[in-house]
């Protein structure tokens, strides 16, 4: 994997893990990643991963705000059993939003599976089943 890539998959993770609202300081976080980067090399990367400005005011991949838009439309509840979550969805919106949730590659979220108007997500442990319900919830709740 290239020097960019790495940098683009370390700007993902940046600002998936952090509320990020400038250039300035999407730069110091990846800093402490071990990325220097200038100020038009972030510029360029921002817009290579059609990175977008939440309501909020801070950077999103563009598939986070779909996601946000499908859940708050289509997903009635949402809740952690074992290291399952449950989605219930509007009847035929099951896999759309599952399609979403596999794009924005949930932490730790296995993989999902999707029916009518229910999505099953494997999640890697319990807490792992609880942080990724809490996440889905937020969305719900944006």
């Amino acid at each position: 994997m290239g020097k960019r890539q790495k940098r683009h998959d370390a700007i993902r993770k940046v600002i998936c893990e952090n509320t990020v609202r400038t250039q300035r300081e999407l730069a110091d976080l990846l800093k402490a990643e071990g990325f220097d980067c200038t100020q038009a090399t972030i510029s360029r990367d921002v817009d290579d991963l059609g990175l977008v400005k939440s309501q909020e005011g801070f950077y999103t991949p563009p598939e986070e705000l779909r996601l946000a838009r499908l859940i708050a439309e289509m997903v009635l509840s949402v809740q952690a059993a074992c290291n399952l979550v449950v989605v219930k969805t509007m009847p035929g919106a099951a896999q759309s939003v599952s399609a979403a949730l596999d794009d924005v590659h949930l932490a730790g979220a296995l993989g999902t599976v999707a029916g009518d108007d229910t999505i099953m997500i494997a999640a890697e442990s319990f807490e792992a089943a609880d942080r990724v319900a809490a996440q889905v919830n937020r969305l719900r709740q944006d």
